[in-house]
């Protein structure tokens, strides 16, 4: 499934959450971009997670305004966040040009790794997409899709990350996506186990918004470095003429099915009402599902919508997680 288009405005919000300073890996000395408003005691009250920020709520800042890419962890901080969840494609333009060789990896992994240290960040997981299908029926297809992935593997390894995201899609026949997904899951867990390097898959479209499907393909997989990063939104299996969806999957109930296999969480974006609450999605209800799963680790901010820029939505979405976190 493609990423959704947005509209990007310029926008002058930025806080710096104290409240959430003290989950950071390293902590440093806080020096917000812009003007850190005051907030009031009920309002630093932690939260059962912790926040990170999914790179891809960015990514018109970088491809079409110009940002670097490597400015994700000091704007990160600024935002009041203290996890990173980078994208690969947004590093894709340069990497290509030296064809992912070594030494442009290295270069890759050395600047971030400078940049989270420099800001106090954590680096949390890398989601990977053009890589090649993980789920085709082609065996010999599937096999150079896994060895794809290992450079990320490896990096993700390099830069302290616990995780990678990767897509399961190529097969289009539900029983073939199924054994499909379970031998490329395997090959890549395998592979990224001795690394420390969790291989998680996020309901991204087709048969893995299905949560009952990606369930089983995890119960199958039975590998503790192989599991699930469920997505508050990315539940449309069939898109239509876009925006429109032509066959949802049950929100609520994937993410039930999704959280016991939960190594990451994503909490999606698109549009908010007068109240700041998002329109498609019960925060409320959502994170309910997520704690009583037991999880608490961090939820990933990742804003998609085009009603305001994308550093509203980011700051939106965060403070919109943080209300609800206080009523469940």
């Amino acid at each position: 499934m493609k990423r959704r288009k947005f509209v990007t405005n310029s926008a002058k919000v930025g806080l710096a959450l104290t409240a959430l300073g003290g989950y950071a890996c390293k902590q440093a000395k806080k020096e917000p971009e812009k003007e850190v408003a005051e907030m009031g005691e009920e309002e630093t009250m932690e939260p059962f997670f912790k926040l990170s920020l999914a790179q891809w709520s960015m990514h018109r800042m970088i491809r079409e305004d110009g940002v670097d890419p490597y400015s994700f962890a000091k704007k990160a901080k600024a935002w009041g966040f203290t996890g990173l969840e980078y994208v690969s494609g947004l590093y894709y333009k340069e990497l290509e040009e030296d064809n992912f060789s070594e030494a442009a990896m290295k270069a890759f992994i050395d600047k971030s790794n400078a940049e989270a240290e420099k800001h106090g960040m954590e680096n949390l997981l890398i989601m990977i997409d053009g890589q090649g299908d993980l789920a085709t029926p082609d065996a010999a297809e599937r096999k150079k899709a896994v060895e794809n992935h290992y450079k990320w593997v490896d990096a993700a390894a390099a830069m302290g990350c616990h995780t990678i995201r990767v897509n399961l899609s190529g097969a289009e026949e539900a029983e073939e996506w199924t054994n499909a997904s379970v031998d490329g899951l395997t090959q890549l867990a395998t592979y990224a186990k001795p690394k420390n390097i969790n291989i998680t898959v996020e309901n991204h479209g087709g048969f893995s918004s299905n949560g009952a499907m990606l369930a089983n393909v995890m119960k199958l997989v039975n590998m503790d470095n192989c599991g699930t990063l469920p997505d508050f939104g990315n539940f449309c299996m069939k898109w239509g003429e876009w925006p429109a969806c032509d066959d949802w999957y049950d929100r609520y109930k994937g993410m039930k099915e999704l959280m016991p296999y939960a190594k990451a969480v994503s909490a999606k974006s698109h549009d908010f009402d007068e109240n700041g609450n998002e329109i498609h999605s019960d925060y409320v209800k959502m994170l309910k599902i997520v704690k009583d799963a037991g999880y608490k680790g961090y939820i990933g901010v990742e804003y998609e919508g085009s009603g305001i820029s994308e550093e509203e939505g980011i700051i939106a979405t965060r403070d919109l997680l943080i209300k609800a976190g206080k009523q469940v």
